[in-house]
């Protein structure tokens, strides 16, 4: 059983590979349409992340002595494409587009949470710990950036899309800490 259970995390290991090289293209055509500030600022870090986190999955597939092969993560070609069409469908740049690129991405980063927590529980299983941490990294930027997204909608863009820029901008934080540090996606 052990070996299936090795084979199962080398192959969610070339869907996670295949997962990041489709969520990086999507954010760096992405980029190019955010029009806040803090957005782009995010994309522009969560795209260098993901360039280590591909590059940390590498490293966990040579520990398994494993290659990425040519496997398609089809689920994360659904969400890029669901986000790709909805952006398309917006006509113009603003915060109605960034609140549609928020979305896709925050639906592409839960993904990534959900099969990243899958992949380190295999590794722990498996005793192959150097691999876990490869990934616990990964995920713990994952986490991050989804917590980020939610931050960036709340304080900036939601403000904006509801035409509140300039009297509620903070408003958004505050509700936030009044709710025990939890915060929805928007």
């Amino acid at each position: 059983m052990e070996a299936e259970v090795r084979e199962l995390l080398v192959e969610q290991l070339k869907d996670a590979y295949s997962a990041e090289r489709q969520a990086l293209r999507c954010m760096q055509k992405t980029l190019k349409m955010a029009t806040a500030p803090a957005l782009r600022q995010g994309i522009e870090l969560h795209i260098e992340q993901t360039q280590t986190q591909i590059e940390r999955v590498e490293q966990a597939m040579e520990k398994l002595q494993s290659r990425p092969g040519r496997k398609v993560c089809e689920a994360m070609r659904g969400l890029v494409e669901e986000a790709q069409h909805e952006i398309a469908e917006q006509d113009g740049k603003g915060p109605i587009l960034d609140l549609v690129i928020v979305a896709g991405m925050q639906r592409i980063e839960h993904y990534e949470i959900a099969a990243y927590g899958t992949d380190i529980a295999l590794a722990k299983a498996l005793g192959e710990q150097d691999v876990a941490e490869l990934l616990m990294a990964t995920l713990e930027e994952e986490k991050q950036t989804d917590l980020k997204l939610t931050e960036v909608t709340e304080q900036e863009i939601m403000p904006e899309a509801l035409g509140e820029a300039g009297e509620k901008a903070d408003e958004p934080s505050s509700r936030k800490r009044s709710s025990g540090g939890r915060s929805r996606a928007a």
